[in-house]
This record gives C-alpha cells, structure tokens and sequence, in this order.
C-alpha cells in the first residue's frame, strides 16, 4: 500500500468551541451538544447527515448519546481511541480512513471535559480500583515510591533530559513564556492578555522538580468539536476546506503509559519518532514545509523532544531552537499560537487541532503569514498520534 493512501481524501470542514473556563456550570454532554452544532452550523451541514463520531478515552460522552442529541438519524461509524492525550489527533486520523473508504460521509470528531470542576487528571490517582485491572497492577509499582502524578512521571524523563543534554530549566521557561505571549492576544485563551516574563517562570513553586508551576498544563473546562467529510464534497461547502495531508497513530518499544522508564535512553520520544516518520512519508513533506506547529505541551519539558524528533532540531539541541526564538512570535516555527495548553486551555489537545483549523483557514487570532501547512502532535510520554494540515491541493 502506498505511503500516500490517506493523503488529502479527507477534509475539516467545520469547527467549534465552547467557552473555556474553570467552572462551566454544566454537564460534559450539554458542552459535546454545544461544541457540535456549532461545528455544524460552521460547515453549513444539518444534523441529520451526521453518521459517523469519533472521539477518544477518559470522558463521559457516549457517541451514541451525543448523536442522539444534537438530532442525528442513522449512525453507521463510531470509534473511540485510547491513551488520554496521545489520542488527540487520532479521531481526526479515523475520521478521515471512513470518509475516505466511504464507511461513513459526516464524521464529527468531539472532546467535551469538566477537568477542572470536575475529574482533574492532575491529581493522578487510579481510574479503577478494581484489583485485577492491569493499571491497578501496573502502577503499583510506581505509587510506592511517591511517582502518583503525572507531573512526577514527566519530572523523571525532565531530569534525565537536562542531566544528558546542555538544556537548563530555563529552556523549559522559554516554551512557557512563548505559549503565554500568544495567549496574551488570543481573546479565547483563559490566560488573554496575561504574558509571563523568564524571570516569573523561574521565580515559581516547584511542583515535582525539575517542573516549575508554570510549566504544568492548565485544568480546563470546555469542548471542541470539528466535521470531517471527503475532500470532494469539501469543495461544496461554505468554509475552506482544510485538508488531511498526513495522519498517523505511533507507539514504540517498551511504551508504557507515562511510565516508560526501562528504555535504554529517556531523552527521547520514540512514539513520537514514529509518528513523524509516518506523517512526513504520507505527506510528502519534511521539517521545511511546515510554518507553524502546535505541540502538545501538557507540560513544556516534552516540547524539547518533540522539536527533535520532527527534526526541527538535532538531537539534545532544542535548547538552541529555543534560546534563539524560532518558537515565538515571528520566528520561523511559531509553536502554538493559540497558547497552547499552557496558555489558552487544556481540552486534552483537540483545541491544538482546532487551531490549525484556523490557521490554515486564514483566521486564527495570531495568524502565522503565508501558512501552507501545519503540523500537530498529541500527548507525550503515551502512545500518541498527530496530524499535518494544509489547505488546497
């Protein structure tokens, strides 16, 4: 099968977004509701064309019951990926295969969370307690030794990136600092119009060090929703299409979840490394057709090896890339303009997709000139996946 097989079949016709809070005084389906419609009406289709939903793990919003709700009639694909955060592109990467091989013709792709009023993934803790599941079993092992976060699990591979590399604590601060900048002008970010200096990144508490607070991912609530159909009937609608040119899903040897420790070496993404290799063969395209990127960046140490695995940078170089600015606004890579996690909020990575909606729709609040393509990642340390974007064929 050809590398190219999936390569612009499939378009991101729609998008849409609740606001984004700390307390949204409403349940995660009525945010799902919201986000979709408004999706919808953004591509000019009617409910009643949706057959097909995507979404992934660590929610409370049953496709069925969505589709139920916003009017939909016949549902004839449905998927659910797992592995929290490095499913964040994935449902666009599902989307896309149905519409493509005509399983489907309307997939919405959906997340819907109350992460800060409701379940806060960063307090860590077990999803079950059943003793028999294998995460009960998988992470007693880490539990007894303080490591119940996942702050304390990035703050292990943090600590081995710094000792290995001429990277400094600093070079964290300067990927919070860039994402606030942004934020900063984007009207939709919790953080609008509130930039952060290096010397306030540094001045923060510790959480687990080597991770300040600044450099820990915001507890948002909100949703995003998006409507992927073919390419074709693209043309026809009311927005510009803005087309699937790669997308891939990744693990690699000895992946854990968060917890990857027995690897000969932590300074890198393995995952990560695939899916890049993956969404470079599908599209066609390296590190130099990308103008922008948005990293997943639930907490900034991991937006270092993600630079150099996508080979923005060479390998334990990123520091370079950062202290010389490529990141910011204006520099060759902008990294998330919309402020990314840090900045504007953490619907576990989907608002990152949105905004590379806008950006190659040409109406993003910090519109990268001259955009042909973006790439997007999902979360680190897990399996994770991740998209490039682009406009017309």
């Amino acid at each position: 099968m050809s590398d190219h097989f999936l390569r612009d079949k499939a378009a991101i016709v729609g998008v849409g977004a609740t606001e984004f809070s700390k307390q949204s005084g409403r349940t995660e389906i009525q945010l799902g509701v919201e986000a979709i419609l408004a999706a919808l009406a953004d591509a000019g289709i009617d409910p009643v064309e949706v057959d097909g939903m995507a979404t992934y793990t660590m929610d409370n919003n049953p496709e069925i019951e969505l589709h139920r709700l916003i009017g939909g009639r016949a549902l004839r694909f449905f998927s659910r990926a797992h592995y929290g955060g490095g499913a964040a592109c994935a449902p666009v990467m599902h989307a896309a295969m149905a519409v493509a091989t005509g399983v489907a013709d309307v997939v919405v792709v959906y997340r819907a969370m109350n992460e800060r009023s409701g379940f806060r993934f960063g307090q860590g803790g077990l999803m079950t307690e059943d003793p028999n599941a294998f995460e009960t079993v998988d992470f007693g092992w880490y539990f007894p030794h303080g490591l119940m976060t996942p702050a304390s699990w990035i703050a292990m591979f943090a600590q081995r990136y710094l000792h290995e590399t001429d990277a400094t604590t600093e070079d964290f601060g300067r990927v919070a600092v860039g994402g606030r900048d942004f934020a900063s002008t984007n009207p939709k970010a919790w953080f609008y119009q509130q930039a952060i200096t290096l010397e306030e990144h540094q001045a923060a508490r510790w959480i687990a060090e080597p991770l300040r607070l600044l450099d820990c991912c915001q507890e948002s609530d909100g949703a995003v929703a998006m409507v992927i159909t073919s390419a074709e009937r693209a043309k026809d609608l009311k927005q510009r299409p803005v087309l699937v040119r790669g997308a891939s899903q990744g693990a690699a040897d000895d992946q854990r979840m968060m917890t990857s420790f027995y690897r000969k070496s932590l300074t890198g993404l393995p995952e990560m490394g695939e899916v890049a290799r993956n969404l470079y063969a599908m599209s066609g395209l390296g590190p130099g057709d990308m103008q922008a990127a948005v990293l997943y960046d639930h907490f900034s140490p991991f937006v270092l090896p993600q630079l150099e695995e996508f080979g923005f940078a060479e390998r334990g170089r990123a520091c370079d890339f950062l202290r010389e600015g490529h990141h910011l606004r204006g520099g060759k890579l902008p990294v998330n303009p919309h402020g990314g996690q840090l900045g504007e909020a953490y619907i576990h990575g989907l608002n990152g997709v949105a905004e590379a909606v806008r950006q190659v729709r040409g109406e993003a609040a910090n519109q990268v000139p001259g955009l042909e393509h973006i790439l997007v990642t999902a979360g680190t340390g897990v399996p994770t996946s991740g998209l490039i974007l682009g406009g017309h064929a």
